[in-house]
């Protein structure tokens, strides 16, 4: 049977990177005494699969792997021996029980969900708001994308999907989370310090991914049920 979890990744851990996050969850599989499936061979390894990795830096409410196990009682008893193991900054949110032919989580991820500050003594040095409303008006807004293979020209408004600017100056978006095709909140903020020719420090933001959103943007979880 296979699961998918939840967890939320805050403080000092948003520094620990993604190949020491799955690492932790091996640890905290045996831990818990959950009943993990072990792939077979020489070298025998715990059969789970992450969705998008985070940023170092970034916090999260909203990360997942898939996990098959060999027998569980519940969602509810599996949260429980989560919950009595768990390490400060790292939190076991929620379980459920994937169908057979679900699609495993990191092909499942579609979009993102992000709130951005802006920390204490290092605001954003122009009208935010007014930055956005010409994003918004504009047909295209190209920016150079830096990757593995080089440098390439995208256009934002193919993959941003919404924002909006709140009273207190948090700024949510919704990106596109495909693989090859996403973008970042700092690539987007980075880009409107550009226009309004300004130079950008990705420090200067305090980035916490809230979702990861699926088929019809509905969040990961919702792809399986709780059982008990």
């Amino acid at each position: 049977m296979k699961v998918r979890i939840k967890f939320s990744k805050k403080g000092p851990m948003k520094y620990i990177g993604h190949l020491d996050t799955q690492r932790y969850f091996q640890k905290l599989n045996r831990r818990a005494g959950i009943d993990v499936a072990y792939s077979e061979g020489y070298s025998p390894h715990q059969k789970m699969s992450f969705a998008q990795p985070l940023s170092v830096g970034v916090e999260s409410e909203g990360e997942y792997f898939d996990l098959e196990i060999r027998s569980a009682y519940s969602s509810e008893r599996l949260l429980s021996q989560y919950a009595s193991c768990e390490t400060e900054g790292i939190r076991v949110k929620d379980l459920v029980l994937l169908p057979g032919n679900a699609e495993n989580a990191m092909a499942s991820v579609r979009a993102a969900d992000y709130e951005v500050r802006f920390r204490t003594g290092q605001e954003c040095p122009f009208d935010l708001k007014e930055a956005l409303e010409e994003y918004a008006e504009a047909e295209s807004w190209i920016m150079q994308k830096e990757t593995k293979k080089g440098s390439r020209e995208i256009d934002l408004k193919e993959l941003v999907n919404s924002f909006s600017l709140s009273g207190e100056g948090v700024l949510s978006l919704r990106l596109c989370a495909e693989s090859g095709s996403n973008v970042k909140p700092g690539q987007f903020i980075g880009s409107l310090y550009e226009r309004k020719g300004f130079a950008f420090d990705p420090f200067c933001l305090l980035i916490t991914r809230m979702e990861l959103l699926g088929k019809d943007l509905r969040p990961l979880i919702e792809a399986g049920e709780h059982f008990s």
